[in-house]
């Protein structure tokens, strides 16, 4: 397989019995621990030039959820894709890694609401953040539910197209960035996602979304949205692409409420994968933020 850009060699872990894990460990062992979660359609991919950016001082920890990348990809019968699987499958891993000290959550998409319902239990270790086109908080009241998401969360007709076609992580190869991808890096964010089965996970993260109180996502990430406010005291970096259609202002305005301190850096030209359309920008901004916050 052909990845642009990732070097790195996966490693394994059993999250579950019987179903592994794939995540990156790259970096010094002792360095100063950087988490970095992503959403739906991608995997640990999207954070490729980040690792890069930052693995020679830093630990760079980046699991691939599972279903998503190189994780297993299982059938509904042996996990429940639900938000709360996911926030579980991270606390399982970093405790598999013995990692309970201080972390640097680093999140894009879903990531936020994986990395923010993991922190509601272990909010001592979140140290600093980095956030990119995300939520950790429910729809706000002022943003209509795109009718993209709309179609593939509840329709059948959506559902078949994303589990036939991959129309969700091609899709979003296409319309989440400004700048095109070469063709090359296009193929390495759709390859894990190569037949009905192994597309399971970008429908099943699709119709976990929460809208309304009832749904499966809705308590945690309502919880998620309240204690937001509590992590205004420490260092933040807010990295976001104002061209994405879902995560657009609406969302970066719930952040900015909640941590008014922190450092935004806002791209008129960028979209949905900011670390696509800006990399030669944020990889250096991460880098020099947190060596002008160090955790010691």
């Amino acid at each position: 397989m052909n990845l642009p850009g990732y070097p790195f060699t996966p490693k394994q872990f059993e999250v579950r019995p019987g179903l592994s894990l794939s995540y990156l460990d790259e970096g010094p062992q002792d360095g100063e621990v950087v988490v970095m979660l992503h959403g739906n359609p991608s995997w640990s991919y999207y954070w490729r030039n980040l690792v890069s950016g930052l693995s020679d001082k830093y630990r760079c920890i980046v699991p691939d959820h599972i279903g998503m990348g190189f994780s297993a990809k299982p059938g509904d019968r042996d996990y429940d894709y639900t938000l709360q699987s996911r926030v579980d499958d991270l606390a399982a891993l970093l405790g598999h890694l013995g990692i309970d000290g201080p972390v640097t959550l680093a999140v894009h998409d879903w990531g936020g609401m994986i990395g923010f319902g993991w922190a509601l239990s272990h909010a001592a270790q979140v140290k600093r953040l980095v956030i990119t086109n995300t939520a950790a908080f429910p729809l706000p009241s002022a943003k209509k539910m795109p009718w993209q998401l709309s179609l593939g969360r509840d329709s059948k007709l959506g559902a078949f197209l994303i589990r036939a076609f991959n129309a969700f992580s091609g899709g979003a190869s296409y319309l989440g960035v400004e700048k095109k991808m070469p063709a090359d890096v296009r193929r390495a964010y759709v390859s894990p996602y190569d037949g009905w089965a192994n597309r399971i996970s970008t429908l099943r993260f699709m119709q976990d979304i929460p809208l309304h109180p009832g749904d499966k996502a809705w308590a945690l990430v309502e919880s998620a949205g309240q204690k937001l406010p509590q992590f205004a005291d420490r260092p933040t970096f807010i990295g976001w692409g104002l061209k994405d259609f879902v995560f657009d202002q609406h969302f970066l305005a719930g952040f900015t409420r909640a941590l008014p301190q922190a450092e935004v850096t806002a791209f008129e030209d960028a979209g949905h994968y900011v670390l696509e359309d800006k990399a030669a920008e944020l990889v250096p901004a991460i880098r020099a933020f947190l060596d002008r916050n160090p955790l010691a």
